[in-house]
């Protein structure tokens, strides 16, 4: 069992300020989902310490280059990293998390009620039945994480973006370069490297706002 001192301790290569109350959350949602993944598949990850750096630090880790506000979709879920481990460090969003798995749905349900996380709406349908549904260009940011399929799933993601909204993407080098090219509607900023890692980076994008009678540039 990990500590709050331990978890600081985990955590400094992510330079992240959290309160003890953040970091009590932490705790709260790391214990539930190592005993919720001894049952059912939620993280490849076993040790609670990897569980931490590995998850924690690095979904949290875009905290310390952007301040999310409004509503976020978070594609893809599963053990809710990133989508809902940002509400430990931004409690205000608005947040809507779309998994398919029922046993996960039930555990991201699980995590919200122990951790005391509101405004939480977890979703059944996938991406492409979500974005029929729903009405488009109605988030304020987008999240995707440890998902297959980006060249389908990404220009879908930026449909349901506000024009100015910014889609984050957990990416390899590799991955984030081919999606570059094929997003034209997204203006790119440097890639964060992540910490502790030689290979994952956050990529985060805007998506242009669309302005009557001009042409929209490709992205950089």
């Amino acid at each position: 069992m990990l500590y709050e001192n331990r978890v600081r301790t985990l955590l400094e290569p992510f330079e992240l300020r959290l309160t003890s109350s953040q970091v009590g959350q932490t705790l709260t949602y790391l214990d539930l989902l190592l005993r919720w993944n001894s049952k059912i598949n939620l993280t490849s990850v076993r040790s609670e310490e990897e569980c931490v750096t590995r998850h924690f630090g690095e979904s949290l880790f875009l905290a310390r280059w952007i301040q999310l506000s409004g509503n976020l979709l978070d594609i893809g879920s599963g053990a809710g990293f990133p989508g809902l481990a940002l509400r430990i460090v931004f409690p205000e969003l608005s947040t809507t998390l779309l998994e398919p798995v029922a046993k996960k749905r039930a555990f991201l349900k699980e995590v919200a009620r122990a951790c005391a996380i509101r405004s939480v709406e977890v979703r059944p349908e996938r991406l492409e039945d979500f974005s029929r549904l729903s009405a488009a260009s109605t988030f304020d940011t987008v999240t995707v994480r440890a998902v297959g399929h980006l060249d389908e799933i990404v220009p879908q993601a930026i449909k349901s973006l506000m024009p100015g909204g910014r889609i984050c993407l957990w990416l390899s080098r590799n991955q984030g370069l081919a999606l570059k090219e094929s997003a034209s509607s997204i203006q790119w900023t440097e890639p964060i490297k992540i910490p502790i890692s030689s290979e994952r980076e956050i990529w985060v994008g805007t998506r242009e706002p669309m302005l009557t009678g001009s042409v929209v540039q490709p992205g950089r």
